[in-house]
Protein backbone atom coordinates (compact mmCIF):
# COMPACT_ATOMS: atom_id res chain seq x y z
CA UNK A 1 0.00 0.00 0.00
CA UNK A 2 1.12 3.37 -0.46
CA UNK A 3 -1.02 4.93 2.67
CA UNK A 4 1.13 7.66 4.57
CA UNK A 5 -2.20 8.73 6.24
CA UNK A 6 -2.28 7.67 9.42
CA UNK A 7 -5.58 8.24 10.85
CA UNK A 8 -5.39 6.77 14.61
CA UNK A 9 -1.97 8.65 15.23
CA UNK A 10 -1.20 12.53 13.61
CA UNK A 11 -3.39 13.37 10.54
CA UNK A 12 -6.88 13.76 11.27
CA UNK A 13 -9.02 14.41 8.59
CA UNK A 14 -10.74 18.06 7.67
CA UNK A 15 -13.59 16.28 5.78
CA UNK A 16 -16.17 13.62 6.78
CA UNK A 17 -16.38 10.12 5.70
CA UNK A 18 -20.05 9.69 5.75
CA UNK A 19 -22.40 8.88 3.49
CA UNK A 20 -24.00 11.81 2.06
CA UNK A 21 -27.49 12.53 3.44
CA UNK A 22 -28.76 14.38 0.16
CA UNK A 23 -29.07 12.65 -3.29
CA UNK A 24 -25.38 14.41 -3.81
CA UNK A 25 -22.62 11.75 -5.77
CA UNK A 26 -20.30 12.96 -3.22
CA UNK A 27 -19.35 10.92 -0.31
CA UNK A 28 -17.51 13.77 1.13
CA UNK A 29 -19.32 16.30 3.65
CA UNK A 30 -17.90 19.87 3.01
CA UNK A 31 -17.26 21.52 6.44
CA UNK A 32 -14.80 24.29 6.02
CA UNK A 33 -16.22 27.15 3.56
CA UNK A 34 -14.70 29.79 1.84
CA UNK A 35 -15.35 33.30 2.13
CA UNK A 36 -16.63 34.74 -1.08
CA UNK A 37 -14.55 37.74 -1.14
CA UNK A 38 -11.34 35.74 -2.10
CA UNK A 39 -12.89 35.66 -5.46
CA UNK A 40 -12.88 38.19 -7.75
CA UNK A 41 -15.93 37.55 -8.97
CA UNK A 42 -18.64 40.30 -6.72
CA UNK A 43 -21.32 38.68 -5.14
CA UNK A 44 -24.38 40.12 -3.56
CA UNK A 45 -23.74 40.17 0.02
CA UNK A 46 -26.55 38.66 1.57
CA UNK A 47 -25.72 35.49 -1.16
CA UNK A 48 -24.93 32.49 1.38
CA UNK A 49 -21.14 31.35 1.95
CA UNK A 50 -19.92 28.90 -0.52
CA UNK A 51 -19.09 25.45 0.93
CA UNK A 52 -15.10 24.29 -0.34
CA UNK A 53 -15.63 20.55 -1.53
CA UNK A 54 -13.53 18.83 0.56
CA UNK A 55 -10.69 17.24 0.34
CA UNK A 56 -8.51 19.36 -2.40
CA UNK A 57 -6.10 16.54 -4.27
CA UNK A 58 -2.63 18.24 -4.89
CA UNK A 59 -0.83 15.80 -7.85
CA UNK A 60 2.84 16.11 -8.34
CA UNK A 61 2.64 15.99 -12.78
CA UNK A 62 5.97 13.92 -13.82
CA UNK A 63 5.94 10.52 -13.23
CA UNK A 64 2.61 11.05 -11.52
CA UNK A 65 0.74 11.84 -14.25
CA UNK A 66 2.69 11.89 -17.21
CA UNK A 67 5.70 10.25 -18.52
CA UNK A 68 8.83 12.00 -17.61
CA UNK A 69 11.03 12.02 -20.94
CA UNK A 70 14.22 13.58 -19.09
CA UNK A 71 14.92 10.10 -17.45
CA UNK A 72 13.16 8.23 -20.57
CA UNK A 73 14.42 10.17 -23.61
CA UNK A 74 17.12 12.93 -22.62
CA UNK A 75 20.29 10.83 -22.30
CA UNK A 76 19.33 9.11 -26.09
CA UNK A 77 19.28 12.65 -27.21
CA UNK A 78 22.64 13.78 -25.81
CA UNK A 79 24.22 10.25 -27.14
CA UNK A 80 24.80 9.40 -23.64
CA UNK A 81 23.64 7.29 -20.80
CA UNK A 82 21.95 8.86 -17.80
CA UNK A 83 25.46 8.51 -15.65
CA UNK A 84 27.66 10.34 -18.49
CA UNK A 85 24.92 12.88 -18.46
CA UNK A 86 24.63 13.59 -14.65
CA UNK A 87 28.53 13.97 -14.64
CA UNK A 88 28.62 16.65 -17.27
CA UNK A 89 25.65 18.84 -16.62
CA UNK A 90 26.06 21.65 -14.71
CA UNK A 91 24.65 20.83 -11.26
CA UNK A 92 22.24 23.19 -9.90
CA UNK A 93 21.48 25.16 -13.87
CA UNK A 94 18.27 22.71 -14.14
CA UNK A 95 16.50 23.45 -10.34
CA UNK A 96 17.68 27.16 -11.27
CA UNK A 97 15.48 26.39 -14.30
CA UNK A 98 12.57 24.89 -12.35
CA UNK A 99 12.48 27.98 -10.17
CA UNK A 100 11.84 30.34 -13.10
CA UNK A 101 15.38 32.02 -11.40
CA UNK A 102 17.06 31.83 -14.84
CA UNK A 103 15.56 31.81 -18.53
CA UNK A 104 15.79 29.32 -21.38
CA UNK A 105 18.72 31.66 -22.83
CA UNK A 106 20.52 31.62 -19.32
CA UNK A 107 19.77 27.62 -19.63
CA UNK A 108 20.94 26.83 -22.72
CA UNK A 109 24.50 28.59 -21.57
CA UNK A 110 24.69 27.12 -18.20
CA UNK A 111 23.14 23.36 -18.65
CA UNK A 112 26.36 21.53 -19.24
CA UNK A 113 29.42 22.22 -17.01
CA UNK A 114 32.28 22.57 -20.01
CA UNK A 115 29.76 25.58 -21.53
CA UNK A 116 28.89 23.75 -24.91
CA UNK A 117 26.36 24.51 -26.91
CA UNK A 118 22.92 23.10 -25.49
CA UNK A 119 20.22 22.68 -28.64
CA UNK A 120 17.15 24.34 -26.40
CA UNK A 121 14.39 23.69 -29.31
CA UNK A 122 16.13 19.89 -30.11
CA UNK A 123 15.51 19.21 -26.43
CA UNK A 124 12.08 20.91 -26.18
CA UNK A 125 10.88 18.81 -29.14
CA UNK A 126 12.71 15.26 -27.75
CA UNK A 127 10.85 16.34 -24.38
CA UNK A 128 7.36 16.92 -25.74
CA UNK A 129 7.11 13.79 -27.76
CA UNK A 130 7.90 12.00 -24.89
CA UNK A 131 5.10 13.34 -23.12
CA UNK A 132 2.05 10.92 -22.31
CA UNK A 133 -0.16 9.68 -19.18
CA UNK A 134 1.07 7.17 -17.53
CA UNK A 135 -1.45 3.91 -17.47
CA UNK A 136 -4.67 4.34 -16.21
CA UNK A 137 -3.99 7.94 -15.23
CA UNK A 138 -6.40 9.61 -17.40
CA UNK A 139 -9.12 7.72 -16.91
CA UNK A 140 -9.19 8.07 -12.86
CA UNK A 141 -8.56 11.96 -13.02
CA UNK A 142 -11.83 11.99 -15.11
CA UNK A 143 -13.80 10.34 -12.70
CA UNK A 144 -12.29 12.86 -9.73
CA UNK A 145 -13.34 15.34 -12.31
CA UNK A 146 -16.93 14.30 -12.73
CA UNK A 147 -17.32 14.04 -8.95
CA UNK A 148 -16.39 17.51 -9.05
CA UNK A 149 -13.25 16.96 -6.71
CA UNK A 150 -11.08 20.30 -6.99
CA UNK A 151 -7.28 19.40 -8.53
CA UNK A 152 -4.38 21.17 -8.75
CA UNK A 153 -0.84 20.65 -10.05
CA UNK A 154 1.69 20.57 -7.63
CA UNK A 155 5.26 19.97 -9.28
CA UNK A 156 8.91 20.95 -9.23
CA UNK A 157 8.88 22.41 -13.57
CA UNK A 158 9.99 25.11 -15.10
CA UNK A 159 8.02 27.00 -17.79
CA UNK A 160 8.02 23.69 -19.86
CA UNK A 161 4.70 23.01 -18.25
CA UNK A 162 3.12 24.71 -20.85
CA UNK A 163 4.32 21.99 -23.27
CA UNK A 164 2.86 19.39 -21.26
CA UNK A 165 -0.54 21.50 -21.34
CA UNK A 166 -0.22 21.82 -25.24
CA UNK A 167 0.14 17.83 -25.78
CA UNK A 168 -2.12 16.77 -22.99
CA UNK A 169 -4.37 18.91 -22.20
CA UNK A 170 -3.94 18.63 -18.27
CA UNK A 171 -5.94 21.77 -17.34
CA UNK A 172 -9.26 19.59 -18.56
CA UNK A 173 -9.19 17.89 -15.06
CA UNK A 174 -6.69 19.95 -12.96
CA UNK A 175 -5.48 23.88 -12.36
CA UNK A 176 -1.55 24.55 -13.00
CA UNK A 177 -1.68 26.28 -9.46
CA UNK A 178 1.61 25.42 -7.93
CA UNK A 179 4.64 25.20 -10.10
CA UNK A 180 7.79 25.75 -8.66
CA UNK A 181 9.18 28.16 -11.22
CA UNK A 182 5.78 30.67 -10.59
CA UNK A 183 6.33 29.88 -6.91
CA UNK A 184 10.12 30.16 -6.71
CA UNK A 185 10.17 27.16 -4.53
CA UNK A 186 10.91 23.64 -4.76
CA UNK A 187 9.35 20.38 -2.97
CA UNK A 188 10.09 19.07 -0.52
CA UNK A 189 10.77 22.78 1.06
CA UNK A 190 7.79 22.70 3.80
CA UNK A 191 7.05 26.78 2.60
CA UNK A 192 6.01 25.51 -0.84
CA UNK A 193 3.11 23.53 0.83
CA UNK A 194 2.19 26.15 3.08
CA UNK A 195 1.78 28.21 -0.04
CA UNK A 196 -0.48 25.43 -1.07
CA UNK A 197 -3.44 25.16 1.90
CA UNK A 198 -2.77 29.19 2.34
CA UNK A 199 -3.51 30.11 -1.50
CA UNK A 200 -6.81 27.57 -0.96
CA UNK A 201 -7.72 28.69 2.54
CA UNK A 202 -8.24 25.22 4.00
CA UNK A 203 -6.58 22.97 6.47
CA UNK A 204 -3.22 21.35 5.37
CA UNK A 205 -5.44 18.10 6.73
CA UNK A 206 -8.14 18.81 4.21
CA UNK A 207 -5.27 18.42 1.55
CA UNK A 208 -4.28 15.18 -0.36
CA UNK A 209 -0.66 15.47 -1.58
CA UNK A 210 -0.06 12.70 -3.99
CA UNK A 211 3.67 12.10 -5.43
CA UNK A 212 5.93 9.56 -6.73
CA UNK A 213 9.12 10.83 -4.68
CA UNK A 214 8.70 9.40 -1.04
CA UNK A 215 10.74 12.48 0.22
CA UNK A 216 7.83 14.68 -1.54
CA UNK A 217 5.20 13.16 0.11
CA UNK A 218 7.10 13.00 3.33
CA UNK A 219 7.18 17.12 3.24
CA UNK A 220 3.82 16.95 2.61
CA UNK A 221 2.55 14.73 5.81
CA UNK A 222 5.38 17.14 8.09
CA UNK A 223 3.22 20.01 7.41
CA UNK A 224 0.15 18.41 8.04
CA UNK A 225 -1.14 17.18 4.52
CA UNK A 226 -2.15 13.69 3.74
CA UNK A 227 0.56 12.08 2.01
CA UNK A 228 -0.03 9.00 -1.21
CA UNK A 229 2.88 7.83 -2.49
CA UNK A 230 2.21 7.15 -6.15
CA UNK A 231 2.90 3.38 -7.54
CA UNK A 232 0.09 3.04 -9.96
CA UNK A 233 -3.02 4.25 -10.99
CA UNK A 234 -4.56 1.25 -9.62
CA UNK A 235 -3.05 1.69 -5.97
CA UNK A 236 -4.15 5.41 -6.02
CA UNK A 237 -7.36 4.60 -7.02
CA UNK A 238 -7.38 2.35 -4.04
CA UNK A 239 -5.63 4.37 -1.93
CA UNK A 240 -8.11 7.22 -2.59
CA UNK A 241 -10.98 5.08 -2.10
CA UNK A 242 -9.67 3.85 1.41
CA UNK A 243 -9.53 7.92 2.53
CA UNK A 244 -13.78 7.49 1.52
CA UNK A 245 -13.06 9.47 -2.26
CA UNK A 246 -15.99 8.48 -4.81
CA UNK A 247 -13.49 7.07 -7.62
CA UNK A 248 -15.84 4.21 -8.54
CA UNK A 249 -15.92 4.61 -12.59
CA UNK A 250 -19.14 1.80 -12.46
CA UNK A 251 -20.75 3.81 -10.20
CA UNK A 252 -20.43 6.91 -11.88
CA UNK A 253 -21.91 5.84 -15.08
CA UNK A 254 -24.88 3.97 -13.21
CA UNK A 255 -25.11 7.58 -11.80
CA UNK A 256 -24.91 9.49 -14.40
CA UNK A 257 -27.49 7.32 -16.45
CA UNK A 258 -29.99 7.59 -13.63
CA UNK A 259 -29.70 11.35 -13.22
Amino acid sequence: MALLFKPTISFPLKFSLDPPKSNSRSSITMKDSVNCSNFSTIVDSSAAIEKKKLPILLFDVMDTLVRDPFYHDVPAFFGMSMKELMECKHPTAWSEFEMGLINEAELAKKFFKDGRHLDVEGLKACMKRGYSYLDGVEDLLQVLKRNNYEMHAFTNYPIWYQLIEDKLKLSTYLSWTFCSCTIGKLKPDPSFYSEAFKYLDVEPGSCIFVDDRIKNVEGAVSVGMVGLQFKGADVLRKDLSLLGLNVSADELSHNWMSS
